[in-house]
């Protein structure tokens, strides 16, 4: 039987492999996607859209029911509940992905496995983490959701101190929880969380030494109880929303051995070109080093991948070159 030989493997259905699958499959190249549960990702968990251009307002599932046809209009093809388990660059350049019972061949591989948001494990965080219900890992996309209301923000890291303080620009009482006295971010944004706490009529207050304990509600949130680590007393918030910002979790396990990862688990690759270690294997959107975690730079992780992958097949020395 002849092997055959796709010019673009594509691991993962989210924004930034659909961008990858627009942009290949429109300049004609056998392009599939390989996703372990179905398209779209993490924003398939969002009901409400607004910071992707073109669109003042619209659904997670909606746009990508968009992307994916457009996508598919050109030729890639999809394959749900294919979960890679493997992959292994031949002697001969191509790459071979193991994937249940099948495999497949490229000569191009861009990896956007994606990452999830590290969970509290809490009660009612997972109830009321679905459309509008009050659970939120994100406050640049959802902090518009909450103007005039009272949420709650925890984590002590940069990307929460950073989401807190956007939070404020929103919200009209911010409380934000760290398990800490002292915060793991940078001391810039220390000085100026605390220049915000410090404002006359400030609406951002802190609770440290403290844990999210419980999320309450009946359909959506409306409490939170706040446990004090030192005191073990525990406080009862009214409250419209919880903000978790305690990190991410890239969906990378299964390369292990094959590209290189950080401590964290995130993809190590060259940002200009968003090459790995290994020729031919691309990184893209939130699994990578260095990536925004937002809708629209996945997005344009993937076209990137895409529009140099062309390079490297027309050229493979081109993969050890220096970034202009």
């Amino acid at each position: 039987m002849t092997e055959q030989i796709w010019d673009c493997v594509i691991v993962g259905a989210g924004p930034a492999g659909l961008g990858a699958a627009l942009y290949a499959a429109r300049d004609r190249f056998k392009t599939v996607l390989l996703e372990k549960f179905a398209p779209g990702g993490q924003i398939n968990t969002t009901d409400r859209i607004e910071n992707y251009p073109g669109y003042a307002n619209i659904s997670g599932p909606d746009l990508t029911e968009k992307m994916l046809a457009q996508a598919t209009a050109f030729g890639a093809e999809l394959r749900s509940g294919a979960e890679v388990t493997a992959l292994a660059r031949r002697p001969d350049g191509l790459i071979e992905i193991a994937c249940g019972k099948d495999k497949f061949t490229a000569r191009v591989v861009v990896l956007a496995p994606g990452s999830s948001y590290r969970h509290l494990d809490v009660s009612g965080e997972e109830e009321f983490h679905n459309a509008g219900a009050g659970v939120s890992y994100c406050g640049t996309c959802d902090a518009p959701f909450f103007k005039g209301k009272t949420v709650i923000a925890v984590g002590g890291g940069n990307t929460s101190v950073e989401d807190t303080l956007h939070l404020c620009k929103f919200a009209a009482k911010v409380i934000m929880v760290h398990r800490r006295q002292e915060f793991r971010a940078t001391k810039v944004l220390v000085e100026e969380l605390m220049a915000k706490v410090n404002e006359p009529n400030s609406n951002l207050t802190l609770k440290l030494d403290s844990v999210l304990a419980e999320i309450k509600g009946a359909g959506k949130v409306e409490k939170a109880v706040i446990k004090n680590l030192k005191t073990q007393a525990q406080e009862e918030i009214g409250c419209d929303g919880v903000f978790i910002f305690i990190g991410m979790v890239p969906n990378t396990a299964f390369l292990k051995g094959f590209v290189e990862l950080t401590d964290a688990g995130f993809i190590r690759c060259e940002p200009a070109y968003l090459r790995t270690k290994i020729p031919g294997v691309f990184a893209a959107g939130d699994c990578r080093t260095g990536a925004a975690m937002q809708l629209v730079t996945a997005v344009a992780d993937g076209v990137n991948a895409a529009m140099w992958m062309k390079q490297y097949l027309r050229d493979p020395a081109w993969w050890n070159s220096k970034p202009e």
